[in-house]
């Protein structure tokens, strides 16, 4: 038998080992507890922890933008077509075209319907032997009076902007963006620009492929609701009408000339302004047309012809042109004009 001495030896060894043991299953339980016990060890819905989540850099939402302030004055015009092949051109190159009335063309924004191309190529949509079909195509070069004029943006969306097909729109763009002058109308096309911290959003809109739709209200709502999220004031030009000297009333409903829709000038504007616009200007018809202030803000239904060498059919109310000058809050609403 083993001695007393022996006998302590071996219940020490075995006190030790049960230790042990225990020891080695706290450690795997407090381990498991770490990976699936709620909050421990931070977990995310316990309160070891109390750390203030934050977004990631790239999310983070902006400081809010300070309202801007002040006014924006806007000058506005209808149709121009300073000559064309083989109608004519000025004797000048169009040097001085524009300046019975550049004293009238003032203000932060100065726009304008450019009724036609500015270009050398492309062919016309007329093709040969029509007489009742008209395509205008100014040199390029007449572009820096429209900006010697005071000019800033001018729109495209109109029947006459594809004249020479794609190559003459692509020089049309070309020699506004040479001279600096902003364009807008094309499909998705919105032409920005900032006045004294006042952020300006223009759209044009006509009844046809190569514009925005004048005929598709809830996507020019989508549109301007668009424009409107980023920019103070959203301005609209619509190119919409019967022509010809009796069509100087707005009619309520959908109109047509010649079989083609043009629009309903009434609904359309109307519904633009509730989506976020604050001016819409109007050309087409070649005549002025009667004015509305809805929902505080101004609607000019058309301005009539501005300015043509010898392309405008003239007389009566197809004469009467004008310039619209308007002063707008920053936010849009319609001061005076």
């Amino acid at each position: 038998m083993p001695g007393r001495d022996e006998r302590r030896a071996q219940q020490r060894r075995r006190r030790l080992r049960r230790q042990r043991a225990l020891l080695l299953v706290a450690l795997l339980v407090l381990v498991a507890g770490a990976f699936t016990l709620p909050g421990a060890f931070g977990g995310q819905d316990g309160p070891a922890r109390q750390e203030t989540a934050r977004p990631p850099a790239d999310t983070a939402a902006a400081a809010p933008r300070p309202a801007a302030t002040g006014v924006l004055r806007l000058a506005a015009v209808g149709d121009i077509v300073m000559g064309s092949p083989p109608y004519g051109l000025p004797a000048d190159g169009g040097a001085s075209f524009f300046a019975p009335v550049a004293h009238l063309l003032k203000g932060d924004v100065v726009l304008g319907n450019l009724e036609g191309t500015l270009a050398t190529g492309g062919s016309s949509k007329c093709g040969s032997g029509s007489s009742n079909c008209y395509a205008f195509k100014t040199p390029p070069s007449y572009a820096q009076w429209f900006r010697r004029a005071g000019f800033t943006v001018m729109n495209l969306a109109n029947n006459h902007a594809m004249d020479y097909g794609a190559e003459g729109q692509r020089e049309t763009v070309a020699a506004l963006d040479r001279v600096g002058l902003r364009h807008f109308g094309r499909p998705g096309e919105t032409a920005r620009l900032q006045v004294r911290g006042i952020r300006v959003a223009l759209l044009g809109f006509a009844p046809y492929p190569w514009a925005n739709s004048l005929t598709d209200i809830p996507a020019a709502r989508r549109l301007v609701a668009a424009a409107a999220r980023d920019a103070d004031v959203v301005i609209v030009m619509i190119h919409a009408g019967a022509e010809g000297s009796g069509q100087t009333r707005v009619p309520y409903g959908a109109e047509t000339f010649l079989g083609e829709p043009r629009g309903d000038s009434r609904a359309f504007s109307h519904a633009v302004i509730d989506a976020g616009a604050d001016l819409v200007v109007g050309s087409g018809p070649h005549v002025m047309r009667g004015m509305e202030v809805y929902r505080g803000r101004l609607v000019a239904y058309s301005l009539g012809n501005f300015a043509g060498y010898k392309v405008f059919g003239l007389g009566g109310t197809l004469s009467t042109s004008g310039v619209l000058q308007v002063t707008l809050a920053a936010d849009g609403r319609f001061r005076t004009g």
